[in-house]
């Protein structure tokens, strides 16, 4: 087996692509034969009727559940800051951290109104990645470490996932694996994140162009793209949503930074994602486009750009709402309704 210069294989991680469960499709079709003895006109709920069979599929369960929901947020660093990305500074993630902890931040509040799990983990905030206009965020042992971290992150009996990501300056990171990924200019994928104005938004396109051409050559192989434009949060989100899918567990995404994880195993395996559906479009950057080009239409579009999971969650709301109906409503029979 080929390995990398750290004796780590990229190939490990490749290897685990051919494994992905397919989508349980008796499992849909039980979902399918129950919804048409529901009281209501055949399609009438619409996407919320699609959510509850893509639940069955993925976690190859007829009778889908939502009994453990969690939303698990990665927070990174990244040395990019240090090039006035972004109007705050690195301290920021560590605070916002704290502020999860403490049970202060917009997330915990849509966890609760929910009643989702909710987990934060710190990738080595105290060590941020390299400077990506200069050299590589990630040697291969960091990147493959961070998600294997990420996979193990999934343990724990979750039926469903929603993904999230703090780390000041990651934004900027997205947008140069937009950018290494598609192609075309720079400033096509960057967005003002935190909100930098003007001045701050040239910045940031420039910094894209630097690491773009300090690691032109290299940028063929997704893995080669996240390691070297990448974070730990989103190395670990790519971990995470691989686990997911190999245990069968329904992945929602959040906005801008979560889709930037998803995009690198579109990019190893357009099928990769086929557990995953989009929370929201976020107003960041190109998001929109992106969600386009991975086959994915949002639950919600509703201008946000926080980031910290709040999208998916959100639509994780939804997503139990939809399976409320399909459990609880009664059918034609049981409530002595006339069907046609």
């Amino acid at each position: 087996m080929a390995q990398n210069a750290t004796g780590i294989p990229f190939d490990d991680i490749r290897n685990l692509l051919p494994l992905m469960p397919e989508p349980d499709a008796a499992s849909v079709e039980s979902v399918r034969a129950r919804d048409r003895d529901l009281t209501k006109p055949p399609g009438s709920l619409g996407r919320l009727e699609e959510i509850v069979e893509w639940l069955a599929a993925w976690q190859g369960n007829a009778k889908p559940t939502v009994n453990r929901p969690t939303v698990c947020v990665f927070a990174g660093n990244h040395g990019v800051v240090e090039r006035g990305v972004s109007p705050y500074p690195q301290a920021v993630t560590r605070q916002m951290l704290e502020n999860f902890s403490a049970g202060g931040a917009a997330i915990n509040q849509i966890c609760a109104a929910y009643d989702l799990g909710f987990k934060a983990f710190d990738l080595a905030l105290d060590m941020p990645t390299g400077d990506i206009a200069s050299g590589p965020a990630m040697d291969e042992r960091t990147c493959v470490a961070t998600m294997a971290f990420g996979m193990e992150a999934v343990a724990g009996g979750t039926d469903l996932l929603g993904l999230g990501e703090m780390g000041i300056g990651n934004t900027t990171i997205a947008a140069a694996i937009y950018a290494a990924l598609y192609g075309g200019e720079a400033r096509r994928f960057v967005g003002r994140g935190t909100g930098v104005d003007d001045a701050g938004l040239a910045r940031k396109v420039e910094v894209v162009e630097m690491a773009l051409a300090t690691h032109a050559g290299h940028l063929s192989d997704p893995l080669e793209v996240l390691r070297r434009l990448g974070g730990r949060e989103v190395a670990a989100m790519a971990g995470a949503i691989l686990a997911a899918r190999l245990q069968r567990v329904p992945v929602v995404l959040d906005g801008y930074v979560v889709t930037a994880a998803a995009a690198i195993l579109h990019a190893l395996d357009p099928s990769a994602l086929d557990h995953c559906i989009a929370g929201h479009v976020s107003a960041e950057g190109a998001h929109r486009e992106v969600l386009e080009r991975l086959g994915k239409k949002p639950l919600l579009d509703l201008g946000m750009r926080l980031g910290e999971g709040s999208g998916a969650a959100l639509a994780m709301g939804l997503v139990k709402a939809a399976l409320a109906c399909h459990r609880d409503m009664a059918t034609f029979s049981s409530a002595g309704v006339s069907n046609r």
